[in-house]
């Protein structure tokens, strides 16, 4: 047998330290002679500080040996526990084993049960499916009576009855019985289709109507914006779209709108583009705008949703009528005071504060961000076709002048003499006089209009005295 010592090495390694210390306090304590009078007060202190130690050893180790033997009887308990649920649930397996069969029978019992409900629910709508085509006429008169919002009321059930049959025939995949769903409800088309026409009646007269009868516009806006919260909700759910959805009623009001706003204006039959036929179409357009564009502002705003944005794209919409408008008349033959007033209209009238930029209007109304009413591209393209116009006027009234004043010259009487006595004529100072109306004209247009026709006033001047030299 092995040796305590050979057992425990780290006891014996820790007396060895132990004596080691104490020797060495010892000989620090006791190192004069006088200092062993206390030795037996040191070793009373001493043995009172082993008692309370071992005493707090013990105490330690007999707890810890009582929290081991409780956790050793609670493991003996917990496998006699594990042991009787093994036991239970081995005779619950063989119980489920036998009892097999007879689940088939509680399969059979919730089949019933499904059929039960969906009986129970068809039961519940049949009232409802039954008076469908008496409420499909009560609409149809609704309608015609002008009662929109009870109308769109009755429509919306019918349309929820409808679509929630076909949604349980999609999802159980009856795909055949949907056909005679929706001939049972063919009515509802038509009852779409008569609303739908009166809405857009409704919004195609919208800017007479907000002065004078604003309760059917709102009352149309109000069904156009319960629409289009079924649409959201419908294309949201992604499960089953039922026919004829989405509808998109708002994009139609503003397709409906921009026809109202641009037909009477710009879709017109074909206009006079020369003489004052244009002036008078061009103050047309600026006195209606002008009026409409208030009506939208003080009454339609407050008729419909802040969201719909309505002044801006009234805006946007006369803006973008009016610049493919001035396209097609520019593609008329103009004369010279046509391709003017059409420079002058769009590049100065229409920002005027006698058009958008009017008191009334401001500052909600604000074509800056909208672009040009004619790109550089093509106020260039006209201010050469001008030149072209005023260039062939200035040459035919030269050439003609040109003629009264030879005539002139060559007379029996004598020419008109200055103070000096020397002949002279006034040719020059008309034809100055003429081509500096033309420049200064062209100045109230834009400034490089105004360089364009003075570079033609110099050729043709130069051109000119050419001219008058020939003859002589």
């Amino acid at each position: 047998a092995s040796s305590p010592d050979e057992e425990w090495p780290e006891a014996e390694k820790a007396e060895k330290l132990a004596r080691g210390a104490a020797l060495k306090w010892a000989s620090g304590v006791f190192y004069r002679p006088e200092k062993l009078e206390g030795l037996g007060h040191y070793r009373s202190r001493e043995t009172q500080r082993n008692s309370s130690i071992q005493s707090r050893l013990k105490s330690t180790v007999q707890s810890y040996l009582e929290g081991v033997s409780v956790g050793l009887e609670q493991l003996r308990s917990a496998a006699q526990e594990v042991q009787s649920v093994c036991q239970d649930l081995g005779a619950a397996r063989w119980a489920l084993l036998d009892s097999a069969d007879h689940f088939q029978g509680l399969q059979q019992m919730r089949t019933r049960v499904e059929e039960h409900v969906q009986l129970a629910s068809v039961v519940q709508v049949l009232p409802q499916i039954f008076s469908v085509h008496e409420v499909f006429s009560h609409t149809l008169q609704l309608l015609h009576g002008q009662r929109l919002l009870e109308a769109h009321v009755e429509l919306m059930m019918m349309e929820h009855l409808r679509d929630d049959i076909l949604a349980q025939l999609h999802f159980r995949g009856l795909s055949s019985a949907q056909t005679t769903v929706l001939s049972y409800f063919s009515g509802l088309q038509q009852l779409n289709e008569t609303l739908a026409k009166q809405l857009w009646d409704i919004v195609g007269s919208s800017l007479q109507l907000v002065r004078e009868d604003p309760v059917l516009f709102v009352t149309a806006v109000r069904i156009i914006e319960r629409e289009e919260k079924i649409d959201d909700a419908l294309l949201l759910e992604a499960t089953f779209l039922p026919p004829g959805r989405p509808k998109g009623w708002r994009q139609k009001f503003y397709h409906v709108l921009q026809d109202t706003i641009t037909g009477p204006h710009f879709h017109a039959a074909h206009m006079d583009a020369k003489g004052p036929g244009l002036a008078r179409h061009l103050a047309a357009l600026q006195k209606d705008i002008v009026t409409e564009l208030r009506v939208v502002k003080d009454l339609m705003v407050q008729c419909v949703p802040a969201h719909y944005n309505i002044l801006s794209v009234c805006t946007t919409t006369y803006h973008q009528a009016l610049s493919s408008h001035l396209q097609e008349i520019l593609r008329e033959d103009l004369d010279k005071q046509g391709l003017f007033l059409l420079l002058e209209w769009a590049l100065r009238v229409y920002h005027s504060p006698e058009m958008m930029g009017h008191p009334d209007l401001l500052p909600e109304v604000d074509v800056s961000a909208l672009g040009p009413l004619m790109s550089p591209e093509l106020v260039d393209q006209t201010e050469r076709r001008y030149v072209v116009k005023v260039k062939a006027s200035v040459l035919e009234w030269m050439q003609r002048t040109l003629e009264v004043e030879f005539k002139e010259w060559f007379r029996e009487e004598e020419p008109e003499t200055d103070h000096q006595g020397f002949f002279q004529s006034a040719l020059p100072v008309i034809v100055m006089q003429m081509l500096n109306e033309n420049i200064q004209v062209a100045s109230l247009i834009t400034d490089s209009l105004q360089q364009k026709v003075y570079n033609m006033a110099l050729e043709e001047l130069e051109a000119f005295l050419g001219r008058s030299v020939e003859p002589l």
